[in-house]
Formats: structure tokens, sequence, C-alpha cells
């Protein structure tokens, strides 16, 4: 299983998002990013692989992007990404999502309703919209 899901994992990474794979990596970086940081809640689904990461990837060319990226894998490393949830307030579980924090405070959060049935442009248009008006300095 492991060998299937690292290239999932590489898509994001090499984008230069870190992956928090523990509860205390969720813990060290979180609530210390200082500035903005969008968290991506990864996933095996084909709506992740479809449009989630393709949109992070067309997002993160955008002049005006987070300080900070990470992301967890749901269903992979179930600690970190339930740590990381709890960021997400009150937002139930949604994955793949994706969520943008101020400080440690949330301020925008896509669940998988608003992935599944749109395309990765559409998606990375909401992104950059969410960066142009929360990661401008």
């Amino acid at each position: 299983m492991l060998d299937m899901i690292q290239p999932m994992r590489d898509e994001l990474t090499r984008l230069g998002i870190k992956e928090l794979r523990t509860p205390e990596e969720v813990e060290e970086n979180l609530p210390n990013a200082k500035g903005t940081a969008l968290v991506v809640v990864n996933s095996v689904c084909g709506c992740a692989a479809g449009q989630a990461r393709p949109a992070v990837a067309k997002a993160l060319q955008h002049e005006v992007v987070p300080d900070h990226l990470f992301t967890v894998f749901a269903g992979q490393d179930k600690e970190a990404t339930a740590k990381a949830r709890e960021y997400f307030a009150p937002h139930p579980p949604s994955s793949p999502s994706f969520a943008l924090l101020k400080d440690g405070e949330l301020v925008y959060f896509m669940p998988r309703e608003q992935i599944e049935y749109r395309s990765a442009d559409e998606i990375a248009g909401d992104l950059v919209a969410a960066f142009d008006r929360y990661c401008r300095s």
C-alpha cells in the first residue's frame, strides 16, 4: 500500500508543501506558523487526484501565496490528520479539503463538497481568491 500512496504524497511535496505525519509535527507547525498557512488534507480518492492536487499546483503559481504550506494525509497519517482538523472547527472532517490559517486561526475552508464535482481550474480560482484576500501583507 505504501508504494501506491507515495506518488500521492510526492505530488504535493514536490511543490514545496511540508508533510506533517504525526500529531507532534502538527502541534510544532500549525500554531507557530506566523502569517498564513495552507493545509491540504490529502486523500487517495479520485477527486484528490483529479481535482484537489492539480488545483493546489495551479494556485501556487499565483503571485500571492501563503507563507507556509503543509499537508496531512487522511486515512494514512490518521493521528496527524485528526490533530490538524482541530484547527478547522467548526467544519466536520472532510477529505480532500483545504484550510487557510492566519496566525493559527482558520480564515478559509474548502470541503470535499466544493471539490469533487468541479474542475481543478475552478478550485484553483477559489484558492487564488482566498490567497488574494488573506495572504497579502
